[in-house]
């Protein structure tokens, strides 16, 4: 057993899963690869996520330490996300996922890429 978060897991991919599961958390952090983006960036890039669930997943996220979140002392604020270290490591996992699934979408009967 694993004992991270106050929480009890069974394994690492069960921790991995908590950290980047849903399906915004992925979608944000792909989004911050290329660099730093600030709030309506990136609600733009991702148009279906809700301010609200935006703004959850980003301080989770922050919590986590995969993003990192620099406030200006401006009016309005302006405040900028970009991924830590640690957050920028799972890029090359996801550009893995995103390989399977454009293999996936050929060799499936009703997808295509565009």
């Amino acid at each position: 057993m694993i004992y991270f978060k106050n929480r009890e897991f069974k394994c690492s991919l069960d921790v991995t899963v908590d950290l980047i599961g849903g399906k915004w958390k992925v979608l944000i952090l792909w989004r911050l690869k290329n660099g730093l983006l600030r709030f309506n960036e990136l609600k733009r890039a991702i148009p279906n996520v809700t301010q609200k669930m935006l703004t959850q997943q980003l301080r989770e996220l922050e919590q986590d330490g995969l993003i990192n979140r620099k406030i200006y002392a401006e009016v309005p604020p302006k405040v900028e996300y970009s991924l830590t270290v640690l957050g920028e490591s799972l890029i090359p996992i996801f550009e893995e996922i995103c390989n399977w699934g454009d293999r996936y979408l050929e060799q499936s009967s009703g997808g295509h890429i565009t």
